[in-house]
């Protein structure tokens, strides 16, 4: 028998000062029974922290190869951003790059061990594609305070990012690195 997935619903309070993004959320966020918390936790997060029009979570979940955790399409339909989460092979993130006109990269993990996996093929335009790190201590802390309906606060100013999660706060520089 499968196992299904887990819904969640996040009402989401975003303030990102470093793009001068301000909305209210609700997402009901399926968790796939094969999916960490904290792969979960950052696939919002970076819907959180690319919010735009067009923004959505992939329709072929987390286990998609054709499709990453959260992408944006333009009116058209067109895949405008592959955003992808976690540690992604280098083959997929060469395919995203020929695929969309921009591709970023958001992770839960040490990001030195997933950037050491990635140059070692060819990724098309990888001096393009930026890769996001968050203290994997405040992600493994802020997964305690998922609940299957969820009350979050994300501010990102200067860099920094203050989460408050159903009254917890947490907070976490937003390190950017570069593949090339």
């Amino acid at each position: 028998m499968a196992l299904n997935a887990t819904l969640h619903q996040f009402g989401i309070h975003l303030a990102d000062v470093d793009r001068n993004v301000y909305e209210e959320l609700e997402l009901r966020v399926a968790r796939h029974p094969s999916e960490t918390a904290e792969y979960m936790l950052t696939r919002v997060l970076a819907y959180c922290l690319e919010y735009t029009e067009g923004i959505t979570f992939s329709d072929g979940g987390v286990s998609s190869t054709d499709q990453p955790p959260v992408l944006v399409r333009d009116l058209t339909g067109r895949l405008t951003d592959w955003i992808d989460v976690g540690a992604p092979d280098a083959d997929r993130i060469h395919r995203a790059s020929k695929h969309a006109d921009r591709v970023v990269i958001y992770t839960h993990r040490d990001p030195e061990k997933v950037l050491a996996a990635l140059p070692r093929k060819k990724i098309h335009r990888a001096e393009t594609i930026p890769v996001y790190s968050f203290d994997r201590e405040t992600i493994d802390e802020a997964v305690g305070s998922i609940g299957r309906r969820n009350d979050f606060s994300v501010s990102r100013s200067d860099g920094l990012l203050y989460l408050e999660l159903n009254g917890a706060a947490f907070s976490t520089p937003v390190e950017e690195h570069s593949l090339a």
